[in-house]
């Protein structure tokens, strides 16, 4: 039994019909090579029975909470199912991309059983006229709740339940878990008491300690003069989202985008990335007539984990904030921006502490987190104020090994993320497979043409590399002529 931190239980508080809060990784797989012809649900469900014991998220369910007075409990599930976890689906002819995205979106508008384990998984056949998948290809969606796992855990859970060998499925192992019960009112109550007893301590030492921190972090980092940067301004994301989704997303080859990087020095490819949803932004809002003359930012998460494991659960992470340079025309000048701007922001968390979010949460009562977060965003809603981060970038590294799946190969990965009122764009980036995706989700009200925005993202990777590369290309020496030779 573990007690969910704080940060943790924000997520659950978070979590309504119009706002789920689950990460949905997407993994396609090529089964063309198999001599058995295909993959049968049934071996993948023995592939996730023989993998459970790689992560407590799988088993584990919530319980206790004391009212909302103190966060709630993970305990063991005595009535875990594993075959209500795992289902299977198939699209209709022809089956193709579009129908694909419409099945993803209305997944992953619709929340989990909050009463069970926080995860399910969706193994999706009829993928025949998806382009650039290879024939007989198959997906799985897994969702898996945000109070249970940040990106750097759900990348992990990835490589949990797959192999780096063609094996048809994993041998059995000795499985050591038990079940329990939900924590008794003694426990909860009791526990409840301290925490809130020690919370206000926290609190006072953690602002004593943050505030000079703060004041040094702008110094240091260049941005103490904030202040003098025009105020930021809504656009279309910055409002109250509906329960209904779109999605849909850019596939790029990691060498090339690493070479983007290599043609600009400095450059990170978390700025490439940025760079492209900046410029996306961009043309997307000035077709809409709706683009603000000040440039819009978003929120990049950061791991504070010492070291990746396979039991690096929950949520440990911060928030980094990144100027997107959507003011800057150029591709080059904006991946230029970009970069420069991340560097200011990474010196000034890295002043401040990367995990200031993490202990600033620890010191605060989790009935008042969140009734503040829910009147903050309804004060917000209705007001013609910005937050300063208009959407959210969230680039994983996912595995960089091949990767298998009884016997499958593993593809391609695609990160799907929640989106909130006042957040109603998100982008999931991650690695994997050489290739990198951009995946983006947001309110169907918000986005009612993804098929653009896409094409708006992909003509600004297009136009990026095409800007470094022309730069990159060295100029042609002349050849000298000739001397005739002396007979």
């Amino acid at each position: 039994m573990q007690q969910l931190t704080e940060m943790d239980y924000t997520f659950v508080q978070m979590e309504s019909n119009r706002t789920p809060m689950h990460i949905s990784p997407v993994m396609f797989y090529d089964q063309s090579k198999l001599k058995r012809g295909k993959v049968r649900f049934k071996e993948i469900l023995t592939v996730f029975e023989r993998n459970l014991h790689k992560s407590a998220v799988f088993r584990r369910k919530l319980a206790g909470g004391a009212m909302g007075l103190d966060t709630p409990f993970w305990v063991e599930d005595e009535h875990f199912d594993l075959e209500f976890h795992v289902r299977h689906i198939a699209l209709p002819k022809p089956g193709d991309w579009r129908q694909l995205c419409i099945l993803l979106a209305r997944l992953q508008a619709r929340g989990l059983d909050m009463r069970r384990p926080l995860w399910e998984a969706y193994v999706i056949e009829g993928l025949n006229d998806v382009e650039g998948l290879p024939p007989n290809s198959f997906a799985i969606m897994m969702k898996v709740h945000h109070a249970a796992i940040d990106g750097v855990s759900a990348a992990e859970i990835i490589a949990a339940i797959h192999s780096q060998t063609k094996e048809a499925e994993p041998p059995p192992v000795e499985d050591h878990w038990r079940p329990e019960g939900a924590p008794s009112p003694l426990t909860v109550w009791s526990r409840a008491y301290v925490n809130n007893i020690k919370r206000p301590v926290r609190l006072l030492e953690t602002a004593a300690d943050m505030i000079p921190r703060a004041i040094r972090a702008g110094r240091e980092s260049g941005q103490e003069n904030s202040a003098d940067r025009p105020a930021p301004s809504k656009v279309r994301f910055n409002d109250r989202v509906s329960g209904y989704r779109v999605t849909d997303a850019i596939v790029m080859d990691l060498a090339r985008v690493k070479e983007i990087k290599n043609a600009v020095p400095g450059t990170t490819v978390n700025d490439v990335i940025v760079s492209v949803v900046g410029g996306g932004l961009r043309k997307y809002l000035q077709a809409k007539n709706e683009l603000p003359e000040s440039s819009l930012s978003c929120g990049a998460p950061i791991n504070v984990r010492a070291e990746r494991n396979s039991e690096s659960i929950g949520n440990q992470v911060g928030v980094m904030t990144i100027d997107m340079a959507t003011d800057v025309e150029g591709a080059l000048d904006r991946l230029k921006a970009v970069s420069e701007h991340a560097r200011e922001s990474k010196a000034y968390s890295s002043a401040l502490g990367a995990s200031a979010m993490m202990d600033i949460s620890k010191g605060l009562w989790p009935q008042f987190t969140g009734a503040a977060m829910r009147l903050a965003t309804l004060a917000a809603v209705n007001s013609d104020v910005a937050l300063p981060v208009h959407t959210v970038v969230s680039n994983v590294p996912g595995p960089q090994v091949p990767l298998y799946l009884a016997g499958a190969d593993l593809h391609m990965i695609m990160g799907i993320g929640p989106v909130l009122d006042m957040m109603g764009l998100f982008h999931g980036v991650i690695s994997g497979a050489g290739k990198i995706t951009v995946n983006f989700v947001s309110c169907r009200e918000m986005l009612p043409d993804p098929g653009f925005y896409k094409e708006c993202l992909q003509q600004t990777f297009d136009e990026l590399e095409r800007e470094t590369l022309s730069q990159k290309a060295p100029a042609r020496k002349k050849r000298r002529p000739r001397r005739a030779r002396r007979a």
